[in-house]
């Protein structure tokens, strides 16, 4: 029996004008140039030119002079080297030599895709029948940088999806860098990235058995400052700090609406994006529920599987994924754990999906093959398109599959409620594949999902168009199940 699909009439497109201010970097060749011009300023061309530059750009951004002073602040140090004592300087001018190391950068302007749907941690004053939902976004900029961002909806009781207007003011949270590390996990993790650990005993043989990312730094400080050190010492202690930057906390102003909150790459694991974050509603065996994501971080010619966790979206905690089976791209986790043990959806090998366990969520070593493309829209590869759902025929995989000129298509599979291991059945056919509409835009024929809910017995899909544009999709969960259990 055919399945019909409605697709929403929304149609969320990449916005230019949504920017935020980060810092710019000439090279260390341009930067005293730049400094020793504009200190050859008098006081007042430096407060003239500034108040020029605020009054341009504090409509703009939030707090803008905080920003200029965070971006002086990482120049200062070549202030320091050119002779000049930095409190000597006027507030204007250290402002001043921060604008110049600002930019703006147009977070969507190319695309905004990949997205999924989750339950609003607040479900206050609302109608009978109705559900607040968050949905997350890749949103890609220059360079093809990608950054997380988020918008907020109401679903009503007819299964109408609206959404509130996104903000103007775009944030950036307050990253800290807090966490405690344990020495045998942390260097697991650098073997797993093949780092010559024989090389890396100069500053590993300092820590003690956990330890802070400061005392860290003082240790890889001290053996720079020290050791007489090979070439190849200097590349994988560069590899442990690499490492060691990829955790980290941020936390968002209570005063921005959630539209406003840009998780923008933060560690150099992730410099050239945070791509594909599947959003999951976890609900441990207390019965208390946060929110994980797992995400890539790309770096520009390595990937990196990693965790986010939060609980009201406004305070994130991101860390790696560890283990010989967090690897590629696509992990999406169970929504809970199963049989005393979190699951998780993974694509290990790049073509087939696979199932696994672990009694920490956050290192993975047990994998088992769950579905090999057995039709021809799957043939190149197959994964998820985001976290399984619950429902009592059993836990509903939505799928991808790659096809003929690579063309993706979602489709979806059933697996059992005691033992996901077990698949109950597969749509022969894709459930969805990119209509005339669809699929025109920076990347041509492709759908694709990060995730869905279920609500008012329909499923709601998040999808996205060609890696350009977001739109959404209704689903009868009957008919679909039917069609997988028949």
């Amino acid at each position: 029996m055919p399945i019909h699909v409605r697709r929403s009439n929304i149609k969320l497109m990449p916005q230019a004008n949504r920017v935020i201010a980060r810092y710019f970097d000439p090279g260390d060749d341009r930067k005293k140039g730049i400094i020793e011009r504009i200190l050859s300023l008098s006081d007042d061309e430096a407060r003239f030119t500034l108040n020029r530059t605020l009054t341009d750009y504090s409509l703009r951004h939030r707090n803008i002079s905080n920003i200029l002073n965070n971006n002086y602040l990482n120049v200062e140090g070549i202030v320091a080297g050119m002779d000049v004592d930095p409190s000597t300087l006027t507030r204007e001018k250290q402002l001043l030599i921060g604008s110049f190391f600002t930019m703006e950068f147009a977070i969507e302007s190319a695309a905004f895709f990949n997205p999924s749907i989750v339950e609003d941690p607040d479900q206050t004053g609302l109608g009978d029948g109705e559900k607040r939902v968050i949905a997350s976004f890749r949103a890609t900029g220059e360079g093809h940088i990608s950054s997380l961002v988020f918008r907020s909806g109401i679903i009503d009781k007819n299964n109408d999806l609206r959404f509130r207007s996104s903000g103007e003011l775009l944030d950036i949270p307050e990253t800290v860098k807090k966490h405690i590390y344990q020495k045998e996990d942390f260097i697991q993790k650098l073997s797993e990235m093949d780092v010559q650990m024989d090389l890396l005993k100069v500053v590993t043989d300092r820590l003690e058995s956990s330890f802070t990312y400061e005392e860290l730094q003082a240790h890889i400080n001290a053996v720079l400052n020290k050791e007489d050190l090979s070439t190849m010492q200097k590349k994988v202690i560069k590899d442990c700090n690499w490492l060691a930057n990829s955790y980290y906390e941020i936390t968002f102003s209570l005063d921005t609406a959630i539209s406003e909150r840009v998780i923008f790459p933060i560690a150099e694991t992730e410099r050239n994006g945070i791509e594909d974050a599947r959003f999951v509603k976890f609900t441990d065996e207390r019965g208390l529920v946060s929110y994980y994501a797992t995400y890539t971080a790309y770096n520009g010619y390595s990937i990196l599987p990693k965790l986010i966790e939060t609980k009201d979206f406004y305070h994130f905690k991101v860390m790696p994924l560890n283990g010989e089976y967090a690897q590629n791209k696509g992990m999406a986790l169970f929504p809970q754990k199963i049989n005393n043990q979190f699951a998780m959806i993974a694509r290990l090998d790049g073509v087939n999906n696979y199932i696994m366990y672990s009694d920490d969520i956050h290192y993975w070593h047990k994998a088992k093959m769950l579905e090999k493309p057995t039709h021809p829209w799957q043939f190149v590869q197959i994964g998820n398109c985001g976290s399984p759902l619950k429902t009592e025929a059993g836990w509903l995989l939505l799928t991808h599959g790659v096809g003929p000129m690579r063309t993706y298509s979602m489709g979806a599979t059933l697996l059992d409620l005691d033992d996901p291991s077990k698949v109950i059945g597969s749509l022969r056919e894709p459930l969805m594949k990119p209509n005339e509409d669809e699929r025109e835009g920076y990347v041509p024929n492709v759908i694709y999902s990060c995730g869905a809910i279920i609500h008012n017995n329909e499923l709601v899909i998040a999808y996205a168009m060609a890696d350009y544009a977001s739109s959404f999709a209704f689903v009868s969960l009957d008919d679909l199940l039917e069609n997988l259990t028949s």
